[in-house]
């Protein structure tokens, strides 16, 4: 495939770097300083574009490739309130996107989880449940797009919690997430219910950003022939 590199960080180096070894093209790679060679491009040159900016571009990324009728992967964070806006922009105009706070297979089996035992909390008066989540400290915004995706999940399944905050809280209707910015730390993420009696607590650590660069790039092979907005569930089938 060719693809087009929005945003050319670290993440998009290493999809460049993945990219290449599995004979795909780079079309081109688009960051702040050369916006305006967008206008240059031609949609026939481009199969797939991945975004990986900053969350100010991020929206006007999106809308530009579905103009362009290119299917566009999405991880950059931090621009949620757009969220339902692009979705209807998408499919008004036939595009395909699929944006994701993280595109770890594994981390993507731990949202399951966490759903899973959020269910089996919902009624449990005796827990409290807080989140914890550890970054490197080039990670812009807090807490981190999988951070709001768990506490999401808890949300759904345990009622009692109505809105998550960014500190510690006593209000019982509050759920906790500390952040945490830790060089070289590539993302750690933990959910813990405590009672007097003893404590249960899932966590998913990073190892490698490769992880998250591969599974970028695997629904990157997939989103052509799809359409509409997807979601990681649809591409894992599960």
């Amino acid at each position: 495939m060719k693809i087009l590199l929005l945003g050319y960080g670290k993440m998009g180096q290493m999809i460049e770097k993945l990219a290449l070894d599995r004979n795909h093209s780079i079309a081109a790679k688009i960051t702040e300083d050369n916006r305006t060679d967008l206008d240059n491009l031609s949609s026939d040159s481009v199969d797939v574009a991945i975004d990986f900016s900053q969350p100010s571009a991020a929206p006007d990324n999106i809308k530009w490739c579905i103009d362009h009728k290119i299917p566009v992967v999405v991880g950059t964070t931090g621009w949620a309130s757009h969220k339902a806006e692009i979705d209807q922009y998408c499919n008004d105009n036939g595009g395909s996107y699929l944006v994701a706070s993280n595109f770890s297979i594994g981390v993507n089996i731990f949202f399951k989880l966490n759903k899973f035992l959020a269910k089996l909390m919902n009624g449990q008066s005796d827990y409290e449940v807080s989140m914890k989540e550890i970054h490197h400290t080039h990670k812009l915004d807090a807490p981190s797009g999988t951070a709001i995706t768990l506490a999401e999940g808890v949300m759904e399944n345990l009622p009692s919690k109505t809105k998550w905050v960014n500190q510690t809280s006593d209000k019982p209707e509050e759920l906790s997430i500390i952040s945490e910015r830790v060089d070289p730390a590539p993302g750690t993420h933990s959910i813990q219910y405590d009672s007097r009696i003893d404590s249960i607590e899932i966590t998913h650590t990073a190892h490698l950003r490769e992880g998250f660069a591969m599974g970028a790039l695997l629904v990157a092979e997939w989103l052509p022939s799809q359409k509409g907005v997807k979601t990681m569930e649809d591409f894992l089938q599960f």
